[in-house]
C-alpha cells in the first residue's frame, strides 16, 4: 500500500491536514509523525490516519481547541469548521475551550465526529428571549437544544461548538442538518428595557413597524448596533469558511422576505435566513433586513442605526 496516497486521499475525505500531526506534506515524515502519534495513543502504528485515528486525534483537537490556533497569522479569533480555522475580523470571540467559553452539552446535537466535512447550505438567525448569552446557553442546556454561536448584548461572540456538527436550533432533522446557526441576546419584551439601562448597557432600539407572515408585530426591543456589527463579522466569516452565499429570500419588492419560504425549510436554498423563513411558528427575527445588511458584510460598510434604517 501506498502510505503517502492513502492519507492524502484521507484528508481528502475526512477534513485533515499534514499540519495536525506537525507536517507540511504527504510525505514519508508525516506516516513517521502519525505512527509516533498513534504509539503515544495506544492505537496500532500503522502512520495510516484512517478513521479510528481521525476520530481520536479530532476529539483530542476539539477538547482544547483553542491551543491550535495559528500563531503566525494577523488575525487573533478564529471561528472552527472539523477542526480547521477561519479568520473572523471581530475582537471579541471565545472558543468553547478558552476561559469564559460556553460549550454545547454532548447528546445536544447531531455528532459529525471523524465523518467527512458536513455540507452547510444556510445560516439561521435567532433572537434568544433571554437577558443575556450566559441565560440563552442555560435555557438550551435544560431544553436538550443547542445552537453554534451566540451574541452577548455587549457584541461578543461565542461559540458554543465546531460547525461540523449539526445543531439543534431550527426545528427538525431537514432544517438542522444542513445549518448553522447563532442566538442573538435579546430578551424581546418592551418590559426589560429597564434591565438593560440598570446593567450598563443603555436602551435598546424599540421596533415598531415590523411584520411577519403577513402580520404586524407589537412593539418590541431590537439589537444593540454592536450586536449588529458582531452579526455582520460573523456572517463574514462563515461565509468565507462554508461557501455559503451572500444571498437571503426576497419578496416581490426585492426586499427581505418577511414570510415563511417552503424553499428554504425543504434545502432548495442557499444563504442567510431568519427563523420564520424555516418555520410558520416563529417570528424571529422580525425587522432584520438581513440583505441590506448582507451587503454591508460584503463590502465592508459599518452598521449605523437599525431603528432608522428604512
Amino acid at each position: 500500500m501506498d502510505k503517502n496516497f492513502y492519507n492524502e486521499a484521507s484528508a481528502k475525505k475526512l477534513g485533515w491536514e499534514p499540519s495536525w500531526f506537525g507536517e507540511k506534506y504527504y510525505d514519508d515524515k508525516l506516516v513517521r509523525a502519525i505512527k509516533k502519534w498513534q504509539r503515544q495513543h495506544d492505537i496500532p502504528a500503522d502512520g495510516l490516519c484512517g478513521p479510528t485515528t481521525f476520530r481520536r486525534l479530532w476529539t483530542e483537537r476539539q477538547s482544547k481547541i483553542d491551543s491550535y490556533k495559528p500563531s503566525e497569522c494577523q488575525y487573533s479569533n478564529y471561528v472552527v469548521y472539523n477542526g480547521d480555522f477561519f479568520p473572523i475580523e471581530w475582537e471579541k470571540f471565545v472558543l468553547w475551550s478558552e476561559k469564559g467559553g460556553m460549550q454545547t452539552r454532548t447528546g445536544n446535537y447531531y455528532d459529525y465526529s471523524g465523518r467527512p466535512q458536513r455540507k452547510i447550505r444556510y445560516f439561521v438567525n435567532h433572537w434568544d428571549v433571554c437577558l443575556n448569552s450566559k441565560s440563552c446557553q442555560g435555557v438550551l442546556d435544560r431544553r436538550g437544544a443547542s445552537v453554534h454561536f451566540l451574541i452577548d448584548n455587549d457584541g461578543t461572540i461565542y461559540q458554543t461548538m465546531d460547525m461540523q456538527h449539526a445543531a439543534w436550533h431550527a426545528g427538525s432533522s431537514r432544517t438542522n442538518r444542513p445549518s448553522v446557526g447563532v442566538e442573538i441576546s435579546n430578551a424581546y419584551y418592551p418590559k426589560y428595557q429597564n434591565w438593560y439601562v440598570k446593567h450598563g448597557f443603555g436602551e435598546r432600539p424599540l421596533v415598531e413597524d415590523a411584520w411577519v407572515h403577513g402580520s404586524k408585530l407589537e412593539p418590541f426591543l431590537g439589537f444593540y448596533p454592536e450586536q449588529i456589527e458582531a452579526l455582520k463579522a460573523l456572517w463574514k466569516a462563515v461565509h468565507k469558511a462554508t461557501g455559503i452565499p451572500y444571498e437571503t429570500p426576497l419578496n416581490q419588492f426585492d426586499k427581505t422576505s418577511t414570510k415563511y419560504e417552503q424553499g428554504v425549510a425543504y434545502g432548495d436554498f442557499e444563504g442567510f435566513v431568519s427563523h420564520y423563513h424555516v418555520s410558520k411558528r416563529k417570528i424571529d427575527c422580525a425587522g432584520l433586513d438581513i440583505k441590506t445588511l448582507l451587503e454591508e458584510a460584503e463590502h465592508g460598510i459599518k452598521f449605523l442605526d437599525w431603528k432608522k434604517k428604512e
